[in-house]
């Protein structure tokens, strides 16, 4: 939002600030700040539109570039940092960091280089919007860190309501608040059998902890009883809604 925008004085501890004008931007928290950057950064997204052996995926100011080969890979991040330049932009070199996935993913390589000469280190893992992606001869991502805070977040309600609040409660407050952390961007993702059965059985451990049982039958008839899907369930119905929306999206976007 172009244009003078002059703010109302705003009163703290009894104390007024100055007022000033705002000479360019959008207020914090307005809801088309997102939609004016997008706008703003979109010619990240085309400057590799025509390379062969890259590709970039633009999330905000959340950036992955994806190339064939580490020289690939230091040509595209010196084309992306003289256009983020030529935005009035830079990226944080303390956030930003390298993966190898493929069947050379175990060999050690050189740093990537920045155009101020500042080395970017290569990792065993990174968190790209709260998923963590490993290195591995394949696309793999980590689902330790995702249990750990399912299991920090299940535990501190059970020990609140658990043995106060009926089991229904219990279940309705864990469907809410807790499984949504194990599954979070899962849909967008591959997972293999082991990963998925790793998944439910953190959650059949919650149930035999709720109706005190080490018998998987009564475990499953309680889920049956109140409604509840296991995440293997859960996960396919989100990939087939997750498909339905992107080829929705993919078809307007040709539009």
């Amino acid at each position: 939002m172009n244009g003078r925008q002059k703010s109302q004085n705003k009163s703290y501890n009894v104390q007024w600030s100055g007022s000033f004008n705002l000479d360019f931007g959008v207020r914090q928290g307005s809801v088309l700040a997102p939609f004016l950057f997008a706008v703003y950064i979109d010619d990240i997204a085309e400057i590799f539109s025509f390379e062969r052996g890259v590709h970039i995926v633009v999330y905000a100011d959340d950036i992955i570039l994806v190339t064939s080969s580490v020289s690939v890979l230091q040509n595209a991040l010196k084309i992306c940092q003289r256009e983020l330049e030529y935005l009035d932009m830079a990226i944080n070199t303390k956030k930003t960091c390298c993966l190898r996935i493929g069947p050379r993913a175990n060999i050690s390589c050189t740093p990537i280089q920045t155009l101020s000469g500042i080395s970017l280190q290569w990792f065993d893992e990174i968190r790209y919007l709260g998923v963590h992606i490993i290195q591995s001869s394949r696309f793999k991502i980590s689902l330790d860190r995702p249990k750990r805070s399912f299991y920090r977040v299940a535990n501190s309600i059970f020990g609140r309501v658990g043995r106060v609040a009926s089991e229904e409660v219990t279940i309705q407050l864990f469907s809410s608040k807790c499984v949504p952390i194990l599954l979070y961007g899962l849909e967008a993702c591959v997972l293999n059998k082991h990963q998925i059965a790793s998944l439910d059985f953190v959650i059949n451990r919650f149930f035999m902890k709720l109706f005190k049982t080490n018998n998987i039958e009564i475990v499953k008839a309680c889920q049956e009883f109140f409604g509840f899907q296991l995440p293997s369930v859960q996960i396919a119905k989100r990939i087939t809604k997750f498909e339905i929306q992107f080829q929705e999206r993919s078809r307007l976007i040709k539009l």
